[in-house]
């Protein structure tokens, strides 16, 4: 493989970051899962509807479950600290991680000498505490940074890990040199920055509250701006940056829990989920999160398919059928609507904004009916813990409402769109065989995709200058973009191909884009 170092543009630089929140939010949203059932099984209102729940056995293995949930939540700006850096670094990624940490920890070190030096630590004073911000984190009292703090850190690192992991020093310095140098500036670093971040946080703080205040004052359109957004920015793999901002930052509102103030969308919702106290969940969070998105997942997405499907030519639809099935299948149960979207999104844009807007529409008309329901995935497994486990309260009796209406308005909407200008859905091609050979995916590699013919098709391994992926999309730099050929990988399963720039390419699988991945990096002789 090529080796030959290309400037990374802005747009590449945001997308690299993006995919790097995938790698903690995963972890995240099993933890919300595990807690969800441990905190909702061990309630007092289940134990009386459910009363064999109440065995201590039960109740042991339901607490087990609260508190190691609770994991993510506690340590989650460290784990962005780690994950950015090791996503985003080519080489040595183990050293990027590792130096992530050094750099979380050094920099808050750094903000505590600052606090122990300007006379507002050590102190006990609740007032004090909260009005600098300060809390403890990893052990540390130091100023709460939140995930922006760690996003901070996470690129920094990033960048001296880049610049430093093949630095050569004098003979009499070599034991240092190389990577082992990267920790050691990632502390001198870091050590000066946390000198710093005192000064200018109250600002960063500033801006992160007034975006909040945009989207809140929004009013009841606040959470149908996220969704549209959100949806918006997927195709460019932009999305993780604003979600990000809403879940964890003061711009998804803050609030005290438990006696500690947190802020973002999810991170209130987790506390309060945590929460013995807490009394049911926020509504002004959990606008933001799972619930927003399930009219459009569990209803509309599946009312396109079965359009889709409906609008293909009759001798077509059995050899569709798995691929829509497979794509409902993603998006109901497990919250990826790729498959789905990228049917449409090329061939009809307008369709997708629509698809849009109908979703964001969904997170207002929840927020208005006083639906309570958080996590991040939207899918079914959302909808039971978060919603029925948890009760009436949480008002999940309109989600099959709401999905419905979604489902009956996709499909009418989607059918009229097809039929009226013949857009070119899966199935309504002329030529049989090209259906045939879109949905033909073989293979024997256990991501059953014909990995040594997407290479080829990618230009061969050394066209190829950097291979990722992210949760549905191998992402790639490509040394010579014409030796690209879109229509070999889509008739060798790949839902969509996007070109980027002259170097970026994005080509999407769906679910089983790792075991592309990793075959690959075989076929390349990378590590995977």
């Amino acid at each position: 493989m090529s080796t030959t170092p290309q400037k990374i543009s802005v747009w590449e630089f945001f997308q690299s970051l993006g995919k790097t929140f995938m790698l903690p939010v995963a972890l995240l949203s099993f933890c919300g899962i595990m807690l969800g059932i441990g905190s909702s099984l061990s309630s007092h209102d289940v134990i009386t509807l459910i009363p064999l729940l109440g065995n201590s056995v039960l109740q042991l293995i339901f607490i087990w479950m609260s508190k190691i949930g609770s994991f993510a939540f506690s340590y989650l700006p460290v784990m962005f600290a780690i994950a950015i850096p090791l996503g985003m670094a080519r080489d040595n990624k183990g050293v990027a991680a590792f130096s992530g940490f050094v750099g979380f920890a050094v920099m808050n070190l750094a903000v505590n000498f600052w606090l122990n030096v300007n006379g507002i630590l050590p102190t006990t004073d609740p007032a004090v505490l909260k009005a600098n911000n300060i809390q403890n984190i990893i052990g540390i009292q130091s100023i709460d940074t939140g995930i922006l703090g760690a996003v901070i850190i996470g690129i920094i690192v990033f960048y001296l890990h880049a610049r430093f992991h093949t630095i050569r020093l004098p003979d009499a310095l070599a034991f240092f040199g190389g990577t082992r140098f990267v920790p050691i500036i990632t502390t001198l670093v870091m050590g000066l920055v946390g000198l710093v971040v005192p000064l200018i946080w109250p600002w960063f703080a500033a801006a992160i509250s007034g975006l909040g205040w945009i989207i809140n004052g929004a009013g009841e359109f606040g959470p149908m701006i996220f969704g549209t957004g959100e949806r918006l920015l997927l195709p460019f793999g932009l999305q993780h940056i604003l979600v990000a901002i809403i879940r964890f930052t003061d711009a998804g509102g803050s609030m005290d829990v438990c006696g500690h103030t947190v802020s973002g969308a999810l991170t209130i919702f987790q506390a309060q989920l945590s929460c013995p106290t807490s009394g049911g969940f926020a509504e002004s969070a959990t606008r933001f999160l799972s619930q927003g998105k399930m009219p459009a997942f569990l209803g509309g997405l599946p009312g396109a398919a079965l359009a889709m499907y409906h609008c293909a030519r009759v001798e077509n639809r059995q050899k569709i059928k798995g691929l829509l099935i497979s794509g409902v299948v993603a998006c109901v149960v497990g919250g990826t609507t790729e498959p789905i979207e990228f049917l449409f999104l090329f061939v009809a844009p307008v369709l997708y904004l629509i698809h849009a807007l109908l979703t964001g529409l969904g997170f207002s008309v929840m927020a208005m009916l006083g639906v309570t329901i958080g996590n991040t995935d939207g899918n079914v497994i959302d909808f039971v813990v978060f919603g029925i486990l948890h009760g009436l309260s949480t008002k999940w009796y309109w989600v099959p409402v709401v999905a419905a209406i979604w489902f009956v308005g996709y499909y009418l909407i989607f059918r009229f769109a097809i039929t009226h200008f013949n857009i070119k859905t899966p199935g309504r091609e002329v030529e049989k065989s090209q259906v045939e050979q879109t949905l033909s995916a073989a293979g024997s590699g256990k991501s059953g995709y014909n990995t040594p013919v997407i290479l080829a098709a990618l230009g061969g391994a050394s066209n190829i200058t950097s291979l990722d992926n992210c949760l549905t999309r191998l992402r790639l730099s490509i040394a010579d973009m014409s030796l690209v050929d879109d229509a070999t990988l889509k008739s060798n399963g790949a839902i969509g191909v996007v070109h980027l720039n002259q170097h970026s390419l994005q080509v999407v699988f769906g679910p089983q884009v790792q075991s592309v991945k990793d075959e690959m990096s075989q076929l390349m002789h990378l590590p995977a």
